[in-house]
């Protein structure tokens, strides 16, 4: 049996262009500063729940339980966004999965309102730079990759 070759870009195709480049070196930053603040965002919320609770004006939480599985997520969440933190062009899907996870935190928080807001606006304030940040260094990066 046959089978077709594998067709892959040059080594040198994927080098990115300087705009490219630096828009990809800002979505690491601002990746893996949304990845520390979640980890400690949710280290405190499991520790110290009743606390965060009460710094926010949010209603007591009966059993514990529930909000410290919420801030476990997150963490087990934010583990997910590494691969795009190291290498968003090559991994690619995960960087999106990752602008996308930001933006389901704004809608979901946005939907339930009131002083849950604050969540959403947490998402936000890290999801629109990368999605920004991700649409410049894509861009760059395909007509870098059609130019050659």
């Amino acid at each position: 049996m046959t089978s077709a070759p594998e067709v892959s870009r040059p080594q040198s195709a994927l080098r990115p262009s300087r705009v490219s480049a630096t828009a990809v070196r800002w979505f690491k930053i601002v990746m893996w500063l949304g990845i520390a603040a979640n980890i400690v965002c949710a280290v405190i919320s499991i520790g110290w729940t009743d606390t965060v609770l009460n710094l926010l004006h949010l209603e007591p939480a009966h059993p514990l339980v529930w909000p410290r599985f919420a801030a476990f997520l997150l963490i087990l969440l934010s583990i997910f966004y590494i691969p795009s933190a190291i290498d968003p062009l090559r991994h690619r899907y995960s960087a999106i999965v990752a602008i996308l996870c930001r933006f389901a935190g704004v809608a979901f928080f946005a939907i339930v309102g009131g002083k849950y807001l604050v969540f959403g606006l947490f998402d936000f304030s890290f999801g629109l730079p990368q999605a920004i940040l991700w649409l410049v260094a894509s861009r760059s990066a395909q007509n870098n990759f059609e130019g050659r």
